[in-house]
């Protein structure tokens, strides 16, 4: 009694199922993210539509699942978006890739690049912080992989120009000193 037409969809071609394997609640609802996609595309009426669903989640087998949606493709197919039509997604969520989230970013980074910035506005007090805060953020991200490396870098660059303005601040201080005393 096997189709010889019969083709295993995707899902199944990966278990190596047969079409009269029992169906999984999971291959129900692959088989009705198919159909809401051959719908969206217009490739199915609505009331077509509503009864293939129907039967989808009345299916026993992958064998009556496979025959549900053997007449539409099995993934997203290209579309050109009319007009008309709202700039909504096309095709299930199922189908689309996941979103790529950018890493956290170091909060010492972040903390480095404060004191950095507040160089200016305390007179160089935190540019020490700054620095020391920026050098930890750098190798806490190499280990990590957290984000943030603008804002260490920025913190370091900004904490060590105030360390380095205390710095010559101080030398000229001395020379004069220095010069102040042998010249009595």
């Amino acid at each position: 009694m096997s189709n010889p037409s019969w083709q295993p969809m995707p899902w199944q071609q990966a278990q190596g199922s047969s079409p009269s394997l029992l169906a999984a609640h999971a291959d129900r609802e692959r088989a009705v993210d198919v159909l809401k996609a051959g719908f969206s595309e217009g490739r199915l009426p609505q009331d077509e539509y509503e009864r293939r669903v129907e039967r989808a989640y009345q299916a026993r087998t992958v064998g009556e699942l496979a025959l549900l949606v053997a007449d539409l493709p099995q993934g997203p197919s290209a579309m050109q978006p009319s007009a008309m039509a709202p700039m909504a997604p096309m095709v299930p969520r199922t189908f689309m890739p996941a979103p790529v989230l950018p890493p956290p970013t170091n909060g010492k980074a972040v903390g480095a690049m404060v004191c950095g910035v507040l160089t200016t506005m305390t007179v160089g007090l935190t540019g020490i912080p700054a620095v020391i805060l920026g050098h930890t953020a750098r190798a806490e991200m190499k280990r990590t992989g957290e984000g943030g490396e603008g804002f260490a870098l920025a913190g370091l660059i900004l904490g060590w120009l105030s360390v380095a303005g205390w710095a010559f601040f101080l030398m000229i201080l001395m020379i004069a000193g220095v010069s102040s005393s042998s010249g009595t």
